[in-house]
């Protein structure tokens, strides 16, 4: 049995996953940070004070059983939302009645499986309950418009589990009987922002996600709580740096992410959204360490096919520099680039024929003591994105010949 780790966001590594899940004698662990802020991930966080649960769900659906006579079930009921003009009156009697009848259903969908049904009912109970409670002292009313019914039932497992992202992501994985294992970076709830160079500030990671600007961002923090957009918009940059730098938190990374890491064979620093689901990652204390001592572990870095709003005019280069600076950011000391990467798989195909693949800047890999894989890692079915199956098989190819192979 191989021990594979992945450290991703939420959807950036979909082919990957799920390539090496169709692989026999693979021990599948995705690392997933949950500082998810937008849509009614948002609202969970704000009214239950707990990390986001959107990325974890998100890599969860991707492991579920196929050979499982509910996945259509299951895969519907991790997709559903409730439609944006929804009322609260129709989402409670939705709720109600699947909780107050048995063989009934939820969203339309009729859950088989009793341990599961009872499962969602106990979480959906707590939900409800625990959001009764605080709409009252928040004085303000939850809003349910798209918002993903299993964030509910997560929110609803978290309570269960005396507010534990960890214990309440870990049971998903047994009562789906997931095909991998996902645990979250870290299991203190921070709040994730960012400075840009010309010193404006993106007050959440949903402004992250959302940025639309080639201005690049200098820096993200994680804070113990939002910060107060109406007062530090008076800011100037320099002061703006220096609260910041003295609010940053430096959080521990999880218990299960470092036997995770300990235990791995290959490990690997997914594609994806650079600031939003990645460098949070990359910050969290004691992962940097914890990569850097597993001696055994191939180390593999998947650059980006694409470029987008995160990472405006990034090359090659700067994208396993950004992941080299962010996981020097947290721990006590610095680590050489060759003790965190062994290998940087770079696309080399065009198949759109357009300005936004990502290039490959040969001349800054001379400086990067870092083997460099350049092939064509491209999907033709899904063009500007990685085909899951040929990094697969590259990855398991180098770890085959590792300390054999010569690359230029």
């Amino acid at each position: 049995m191989l021990n594979v780790a992945v450290i991703n966001g939420g959807r950036g590594a979909s082919g990957l996953i799920t390539a090496f899940l169709d692989r026999p004698y693979i021990n599948l662990t995705s690392i997933v940070n949950a500082y998810d802020d937008g849509k009614s991930t948002g609202e969970i966080r704000k009214f239950f004070g707990m990390l986001g649960p959107s990325d974890l769900r998100k890599v969860q659906q991707l492991m579920l059983p196929i050979d499982d006579p509910n996945f259509s079930i299951y895969q519907t009921l991790f997709n559903h939302r409730f439609p944006k003009d929804v009322s609260r009156k129709s989402v409670f009697k939705e709720i109600n009645h699947f909780l107050e009848n048995k063989n009934s259903t939820l969203v339309g969908l009729k859950i088989e499986s009793f341990y599961v049904e009872s499962n969602i009912k106990k979480f959906l109970t707590s939900f409800l309950n625990c959001l009764n409670s605080i709409e009252k002292l928040r004085n303000s009313k939850f809003n349910f418009s798209d918002c993903s019914i299993m964030n509910c039932i997560y929110a609803g497992a978290y309570l269960h589990f005396n507010r534990n992202i960890a214990d309440s992501t870990l049971f998903f994985g047994k009562l789906f009987n997931l095909r991998g294992n996902v645990i979250a970076t870290s299991i203190e709830n921070k709040y994730l922002v960012a400075l840009r160079e010309n010193g404006e500030m993106l007050y959440s990671e949903a402004e992250i996600v959302e940025l639309r600007s080639n201005v690049r961002i200098e820096r993200i923090y994680l804070l113990d709580e939002p910060l107060p957009r109406s007062s530090f918009q008076s800011f100037s940059q320099q002061e703006k740096k220096y609260y910041l730098n003295q609010h940053n938190c430096h959080v521990p990374i999880n218990q299960s992410v470092i036997l995770t890491l300990k235990q791995a064979d290959i490990i690997i620093y997914s594609a994806g959204t650079q600031h939003s689901s990645l460098y949070p990652s990359y910050i969290s204390t004691g992962l940097s360490e914890t990569i850097a001592n597993n001696k055994k572990a191939i180390k593999i870095f998947v650059t980006n096919i694409g470029a987008d709003y995160e990472t405006p005019k990034y090359k090659a280069s700067d994208y396993i520099l950004g992941a080299f600076k962010y996981l020097n950011l947290s721990d006590s000391r610095s680590y050489r680039m060759e003790e965190l990467f062994d290998y940087n798989l770079i696309n080399k195909s065009e198949n759109l024929g357009c300005e936004s693949y990502v290039k490959y800047d040969k001349e800054k890999f001379d400086d990067i003591n870092v083997k460099k894989i350049l092939k064509n890692f491209e999907s033709k079915k899904f063009p500007g994105k990685h085909d899951g199956d040929l990094l697969v098989d590259e990855i398991l190819s180098l770890n085959e010949n590792k300390n054999t192979k010569t690359f230029i």
